[in-house]
């Protein structure tokens, strides 16, 4: 599944990012790279705001549709 099909207040597990490589760097110096958990707070019109980490970061829903996550319930994939 898509980040941005995630629900909120809901534990996920990264599988794969499929971003360009400036953008794909600038998310994995900031934790986000395969098997990290993320916290997904809220969805707004233009953007996700997730935890990574104990952080809070805002994603453009640009970028989130291009990473790819797995429920917690589900294990580490």
């Amino acid at each position: 599944m898509k980040l941005i099909d995630g629900q909120e207040k809901r534990d996920y597990f990264v599988k794969s990012i499929d971003l360009p490589v400036n953008t794909g760097k600038r998310l994995e110096s900031l934790g986000m790279v395969s098997g990290t958990r993320i916290n997904i707070l809220n969805k707004r019109k233009t953007a996700l705001v997730i935890i990574i980490r104990g952080t809070r970061f805002a994603l453009g829903k640009s970028i989130a549709q291009n990473i790819e996550i797995a429920g917690a319930a589900i294990g580490r994939p």
